[in-house]
C-alpha cells in the first residue's frame, strides 16, 4: 500500500488533549483496517464497544466504555452491504447521544447514497433523507471525503468536513508512475472534466476529454422504431398547455478532445464501481494511441465483477484509496493498487478535538477542487 509521509503532521499526530474516544461502527472485521490504522497514528486505542446482528438481522450495538462528556468519534467504513452499514452507524451515534457524550462526530470518508443526490422524475434525494437521519440521531459534526456532489454538504445543519484525496493521488503519479511527464489527464466524460483540470493543473500536464458513445450500425436505433418523433422546430408548441417542446439529446459518436498518441493516458474521477464506462474509455484511449492507461479515483466500490473486467482490460492499473475496503478484489485483479489516506482522517480528528483550524487541510484548494 502507498502511503504518503509527512514529517509536519507526523510530528505533531500524538499530541491529543484527553477526552477522546475513538469508535469503530462496523460489524464486519474486513473494514475495520482504516479504523486501526487512524488509531494508531493517534496513538490511542479503539474504545471498546460491541456491534452485532441479532439472528433476525437486527442491528445490536452495546458500549463498554463511559462516553459521559467526551469528544466521540465514530469511524464508518462502508461494506457491501451498504444498509447495514448506516443502521450500525445510526444506532451507535444514537447511544452515544443518550450516554451524554459531549460531542459526536462521524468519520465517513465514503459517504453512501452520494449519488443518489438529485431529484430524477418520481425518486427521491437519498443523501438529504440521509443527512437527515444522521443530525436526528444525535451526529454534531460529520467529516467525510471527495463527496460525489458538493453541494451535499448543504443537506447537513451540522459543520461538515470535506477532506480531499487528490494530495495522495497526485503523489503517487509523482512518485510511481515512470516518465509521468510524458502522460495527458483524462476526463471520460465532460462531467468529470473540472477534476481533470485540476490534477492537470497541478502536474504541469495535458488534458483531453471523451465525448460522445459508441455508435453501433446494427443497433435498433438506426430504424428509428425507439426514437421520439423528430422535432420540426424549436418553436414547436404543445397543443394543450402551449409550452415548447425540448429537442431531445442525441449524444454524438465518441469523440477524444485532445491528443493522447503515443502518451501515458490517467483516467480521473472520484467513484470507480460499474466499470463499463472506464472500460469503454480504455478501449477508445488504446485506439487513439496512448501506450498505457492508469485509472484513478478516491472511492473504489469496484462491484461484481469489476477486478475480472479490469484484469481482462486495456487497463493497466487501478489506484484508488482504503476509503473503502477492497482486499478481496485486489486478491482478484493485481492492477488494483491502494493509496493510504488515515494520515489526513487522523490529522482531522486531532484537530477538531483540539479545537485547532481546520484551514491546514485546506491548502491550495480552490472552489471548483
Amino acid at each position: 500500500m502507498f502511503c504518503v509521509a509527512s514529517t509536519e503532521i507526523g510530528a505533531i499526530m500524538n499530541i491529543t488533549k484527553g477526552g477522546l474516544v475513538l469508535f469503530s461502527a462496523n460489524s464486519n472485521s474486513s473494514c475495520t483496517e482504516l479504523s486501526r490504522r487512524i488509531a494508531e497514528r493517534l496513538g490511542v486505542e479503539l474504545g471498546k464497544v460491541q456491534v452485532y446482528q441479532e439472528p433476525n438481522r437486527e442491528t445490536r450495538v452495546q458500549i463498554q466504555e463511559s462516553v459521559r462528556g467526551k469528544d466521540v468519534f465514530i469511524i464508518q467504513t462502508v461494506s457491501k452491504d451498504v444498509n447495514t452499514t448506516i443502521m450500525e452507524l445510526l444506532i451507535m451515534v444514537y447511544a452515544c447521544k443518550t450516554s451524554c457524550a459531549k460531542s459526536i462526530i462521524g468519520v465517513i470518508p465514503y459517504f453512501p447514497y452520494s449519488k443518489q443526490c438529485k431529484m430524477r422524475k418520481r425518486g427521491s434525494i437519498v443523501s438529504k433523507l440521509l443527512a437527515s437521519m444522521m443530525c436526528k440521531a444525535g451526529l454534531t459534526h460529520l467529516i467525510t471525503m471527495d463527496l460525489h456532489q458538493k453541494e451535499i454538504q448543504g443537506f447537513f445543519n451540522i459543520p461538515v468536513d470535506n477532506l480531499r484525496a487528490s494530495p495522495f493521488l497526485l503523489q503517487y503519479i509523482q512518485e510511481e508512475i515512470p516518465d509521468y511527464r510524458n502522460a495527458v489527464i483524462v476526463a471520460k466524460s465532460p462531467a468529470s472534466a473540472k477534476r481533470a483540470q485540476s490534477f492537470a493543473e497541478r502536474l504541469r500536464l495535458g488534458i483531453a476529454v471523451i465525448h460522445g458513445e459508441a455508435q453501433d450500425a446494427e443497433s435498433d436505433l438506426v430504424d428509428g422504431r425507439h426514437s421520439p418523433p423528430t422535432a420540426k422546430s424549436v418553436t414547436t408548441i404543445h397543443p394543450s398547455l402551449e409550452i415548447p417542446m425540448l429537442i431531445p439529446k442525441e449524444k454524438p459518436p465518441i469523440t477524444v478532445v485532445g491528443d493522447v498518441g503515443g502518451r501515458i493516458a490517467i483516467i480521473v474521477d472520484d467513484i470507480i464501481d460499474d466499470v463499463d464506462s472506464f472500460l469503454a474509455a480504455a478501449e477508445t484511449l488504446k485506439e487513439r494511441g496512448a501506450y498505457k492507461i492508469f485509472v484513478m479515483a478516491t472511492h473504489g466500490l469496484l462491484s461484481s465483477d469489476a477486478p475480472r473486467l479490469i484484469e481482462e482490460s486495456a487497463i493497466d492499473e487501478v489506484v484508488v484509496t482504503n476509503t473503502i475496503p477492497h482486499e478481496i478484489q485486489k486478491l482478484q485483479c493485481p492492477k488494483i493498487k491502494t493509496v493510504d489516506i488515515s494520515m489526513i482522517l487522523s490529522e482531522a480528528i486531532r484537530r477538531i478535538h483540539n479545537g485547532e483550524s481546520m484551514s491546514y487541510l485546506f491548502r491550495n484548494i480552490g472552489l471548483d477542487d
